[in-house]
């Protein structure tokens, strides 16, 4: 016969253990163990201190890029001289020490050229001018006639009225040489090359003007101080 505990602790741990049993029993199928994985799988790792290593792949590819920019640099910095950002500048020209180079007729004219860029703002890229404000260099009689004429023109200006390729004009041409009052000081050997490109391009055919050609006229004129006019240039026609 059955002995019937009456200690009423003892009935309890029973069935807590029951309970725990049923828990445990509960906790073990499959969807609830899916349910704890996915919470995990949620939860990120905490942070640490420290450096990654560099992948060897990209540490190979920036210095593979910082040896192909030193070469370009190297070869590409113009002797780190820092005309060389400028557009007019052709290290061509350059003086190898301190004896001038001699330039080619061509190299002559392309420095012009880029002094040309002075003048552009007037007579336009193109040589012809504005109608009526600034007359043409493109066909002008005074581009292509006297050298000694045009020379006096850039070196001192011009002022008052003019006529070219048979229209009037009526303004101010400041002067570009070397002279009293002279706005651009430019040496003897600017005025010959952008005067030599001048009378070379935009199918103008004339000969070049010299830099001794250039020194010469400046010394002749070496008392003037004002702007020529059309009539005082009448007897170097």
């Amino acid at each position: 016969m059955k002995k019937v505990s009456n200690d009423p602790n003892q009935s309890n741990s029973a069935s807590n253990s029951s309970s725990l049993v049923r828990v445990e029993q509960a906790g073990t199928n499959d969807q609830n163990i899916q349910k704890v994985h996915a919470i995990l799988l949620r939860e990120k790792s905490e942070p640490s201190e420290g450096y990654k290593p560099t992948p060897i792949f990209l540490a190979s590819i920036v210095t593979a890029v910082l040896c192909m920019g030193g070469v370009y640099a190297y070869n590409n910095s113009g002797d780190l001289d820092p005309l060389v950002y400028d557009h007019r500048y052709d290290p061509r020209l350059k003086s190898t020490a301190g004896v001038e180079t001699k330039l080619s007729p061509e190299q002559f004219v392309a420095a012009g050229k880029r002094l040309f860029g002075t003048c552009a703002s007037c007579h336009q890229a193109t040589g012809a001018g504005v109608p009526g404000v600034f007359p043409p260099l493109a066909g002008s009689e005074w581009v292509l006639g006297n050298e000694e004429r045009l020379i006096r023109v850039l070196l001192h200006g011009l002022n008052g009225p003019i006529v070219v390729k048979g229209n009037n004009y009526n303004g101010v041409m400041p002067s570009f040489g070397k002279v009293p009052g002279g706005g651009y000081n430019w040496s003897d050997e600017k005025i010959a090359q952008v005067l030599s490109y001048i009378r070379q391009d935009w199918g103008n055919n004339a000969a070049l003007v010299t830099k001794e050609k250039v020194s010469e006229i400046l010394k002749l004129e070496a008392a003037r101080d004002k702007p020529w006019t059309q009539a005082e240039l009448k007897a170097f026609e």
